[in-house]
């Protein structure tokens, strides 16, 4: 037992002592020292004769030396070794590749057709063979190594490697025929194709390789009809933003054998997160008409109807109210239509600003049989109209109840934030600031940042004032914000900005106030407000939220992109912390013309 246990000890200090000493000569190696990196390689390789790498690492610091007649020497001597049982076909690779480095083209072609040859004797040997020739940029041989493999074996699929090369070739046709080829063979690898592919695409509909991919598709439809194509197809107008075009393929796709409406409904949700809100409605109601699931109607009539209450102009709500209440009495109030009844108890509040009715129905909704989940849906939007009609107290409590009961949820974080909110509203400044610490570690990011803004704000204007005037001000005109006062809120923030002059609260007050004037579309006064930021708190934290905000303001109202990327620029060259750095770095490339991913 002894002796097997020395046995043990002594081959792993074997296998440690070769680990550090092929971390020695590798570091010899990247340091440039390559007269001790040949000494390191060539000791281990005696010891381990089998590991073509020790090898190789003598080989690759001979050329580094530029010494390609003693590499050669090596790499022949080991090619025609009589000891060795089989040759190590990369050895020929190696041996073109370093006669190539002497400018001897001829015998350098003579050892790659070799290689070649040997694969064609031993198929097996194809992809060692293959990405030796790719890792030296020998792309022709390396497709004929790849090629020849499939023709001979249809199991072996190189489809990844010969689309790769084309790449690398700048033959883009043949690239997206080989990637298009490895889908329909592997269906598996789509998102691996889609995101190799998506490099070579751009937003724009009419770029060369956009119409190329597009026609492709076209063609392989007509020709071999198959959903995966529409799939793809769809893919390709999402990335361009043409929803319309991707419906018709989604509406093919579900027509022809995928009968799930989910696909459908994430284009819906993707259409009105990019703002085309026509596209939008068209799909929601194609899922409303085709749809046999009572949830699957319910949760698109609820976005429809979201969407059309952001239409409305005149104040007149009186039709979509229609519509909720034939929806509620149609499929009733029970657990299945939680979401619609807190929709409606919102739309009662916020939009026909009757918060009391809102209120008792919603009391009503927490009766029913529901889930925890549930219940803490109802609550929040129950302590939500509690704070819209400054019943703090009252608020606080339904919070308070879902911060308890899901406490290690995203919900229950979300309550504990709106407890934060709610205390910092009504001027409890203190214990707002308790609860926003512990969401500063919150596992969703938006309400991490949103904590520590909130946070920021009270901190930073706490210090100064020990009454805290102006953030008590700057509270009550962010609750005036809250309860669509714009004009009240507008008005609270000029007397912060005229009788607090100085402060830290005063480049809050101004984006606040800039934000209110966007809503309003009085954008000139916007722009005034953001300027100010920019020329009199460069310094200071809101700094980049004024320099995104005056290049949406450029893009979208003044209809001068150039403008626009000036702004998008300083956040992405002076601002690279800011949370609005890669929408800003999408946008500026997108005006710039770059392909955007």
């Amino acid at each position: 037992m002894r002796y097997i246990l020395f046995i043990i000890f002594s081959l792993a200090m074997c296998t440690q002592t070769l680990a550090q000493s092929d971390a020695l000569a590798q570091q010899y190696y990247e340091k440039g020292e390559y007269k001790k990196a040949i000494v390191a390689f060539e000791k281990l390789y005696k010891k381990s004769p089998r590991k073509v790498n020790y090898f190789m690492g003598m080989v690759n610091s001979y050329q580094q030396m530029e010494d390609f007649d003693t590499a050669e020497k090596l790499l022949l001597e080991e090619i025609e070794n009589p000891k060795l049982k089989r040759l190590n076909p990369i050895l020929l690779v190696e041996a073109g590749f370093n006669y190539d480095l002497k400018r001897d083209s001829v015998n350098a072609n003579i050892y790659y057709e070799k290689a070649v040859a040997h694969t064609e004797q031993k198929v097996t040997a194809s992809y060692g063979i293959g990405r030796a020739f790719e890792k030296k940029s020998l792309l022709d041989y390396a497709l004929r190594v790849y090629k020849h493999a499939m023709e001979v074996n249809p199991n072996y699929n190189f489809l990844n490697n010969i689309a790769r090369i084309y790449g690398e070739k700048g033959d883009i046709e043949k690239m997206f025929s080989s990637y298009l080829d490895l889908i329909k063979d592997r269906v598996e690898q789509k998102g691996y194709a889609q995101r190799i592919i998506s490099q070579f695409l751009r937003n724009d509909p009419n770029d060369e390789n956009n119409t190329l991919f597009r026609k492709l598709l076209l063609k392989r439809n007509q020709e071999e009809p198959n959903l995966l194509w529409n799939e793809l197809l769809s893919w390709l107008f999402i990335q361009q933003k043409q929803y319309k075009r991707a419906f018709i393929q989604e509406k093919a796709i579900y027509m022809n054998g995928d009968y799930s409406l989910q696909r459908i409904f994430e284009l819906a949700n993707l259409s009105i997160e990019d703002n085309d809100k026509e596209t939008a409605r068209e799909i929601l109601n194609y899922i409303i008409e085709k749809s046999t699931q009572d949830s699957t109607i319910i949760r698109a009539s609820q976005s429809l109807l979201q969407l059309d209450i952001e239409a409305v102009t005149d104040g007149n709500y009186e039709a979509i109210q229609q519509r909720f209440e034939e929806l509620l009495a149609q499929y009733k109030r029970n657990f299945r239509t939680i979401l619609l009844q807190r929709d409606y108890g919102n739309f009662l509040a916020f939009q026909k600003d009757d918060p009391q009715t809102a209120i008792t129905y919603l009391k009503e909704a927490l009766e029913l049989k529901l889930t925890l989940r549930q219940q803490a849906v109802v609550k929040l939007a129950l302590g939500d109209i509690l704070v819209y009609k400054e019943q703090f107290n009252q608020a606080l409590i339904y919070f308070s109840q879902v911060q308890k009961a899901l406490k290690n949820d995203v919900t229950g974080q979300e309550a504990r934030f709106r407890v934060a909110r709610t205390s910092y509203y009504k001027g409890d400044f203190e214990w707002a600031e308790t609860q926003l610490k512990v969401l500063k570690s919150s596992v969703s990011q938006l309400i991490a940042n949103d904590a520590l803004q909130l946070k920021l704000i009270i901190s930073d204007n706490s210090l100064e004032d020990s009454t805290q005037t102006a953030l008590k001000k700057y509270a009550k005109a962010d609750l005036l914000y809250y309860q669509k006062k714009e004009t009240e809120a507008i008005e609270t923030l000029e007397d912060i900005l005229q009788n607090h002059k100085g402060e830290k609260i005063e480049d809050e007050a101004l984006l606040m106030q800039a934000q209110l004037y966007e809503k309003r579309g009085e954008f000139d006064k916007a722009r005034l407000n953001y300027k100010k930021i920019i020329e009199f708190y460069k310094e200071d934290i809101l700094v980049d939220d004024a320099y995104f905000a005056m290049a949406k303001l450029y893009l979208n109202q003044f209809d001068d992109p150039e403008k626009a990327k000036q702004f998008f620029e300083e956040i992405i060259f002076n601002h690279q912390d800011s949370i609005h750095y890669v929408e800003a770095q999408k946008a500026y490339r997108k005006l710039r013309g770059d392909s955007v991913n």
